[in-house]
């Protein structure tokens, strides 16, 4: 049994933790990092998944930013606690904030991240959208949460700004 809630600001240190366990603490060193340093999180869309214990089994979070100056969601990152994995809660954190991103009005999604496990959510390798160096471009995903909101949308993918 889990409780799926917003992460607080309580939240932030542990869920840091959970994602330095997953990905290593060399993971803010990619380039996704560069477009969220100094930016907000989309808290609405920012969840995690406690056990009954309370404990952190996973947790995913959500940035803004703008590919071609449209305005778009940067997914990532989603860990799960390694004693979790199997579980089937990356897929339901994915799920639900897709979901939600839907009910917000957001109208596109993208992310860096293997195409064949995020292709079973929808995940489809964009084309023509440059992430900062060095990013393998094959690893450039996006998820459109609105019929036609990738239509014509490329060019860099940039910091949102307030």
């Amino acid at each position: 049994m889990y409780q799926l809630e917003e992460e607080t600001e309580a939240d932030w240190w542990e869920v840091e933790a959970l994602m330095d366990l997953c990905f290593a603490p060399g993971r803010t060193a990619l380039s996704s990092y560069r477009l969220r340093d100094g930016v907000p999180t989309v808290t609405e869309l920012c969840l995690v998944l406690r056990d009954e214990t309370g404990t952190l089994a996973a947790a995913i979070r959500f940035w803004p930013v703008l590919v071609g100056g449209q305005k778009t969601l940067l997914l990532g990152p989603v860990a799960v606690h390694p004693t979790r994995q199997g579980e089937g809660l990356g897929g339901l954190l994915i799920r639900e904030s897709l979901g939600e991103a839907r009910r917000l009005g957001w109208q596109r999604v993208m992310l860096v991240g293997d195409a064949p496990y995020y292709s079973r959510f929808g995940f489809r390798k964009l084309t023509g959208v440059e992430m900062p160096p060095p990013t393998n471009p094959d690893r450039i995903l996006g998820f459109a949460l609105a019929p036609g909101a990738w239509d014509s949308v490329t060019g860099a993918v940039t910091k949102a700004q307030d």
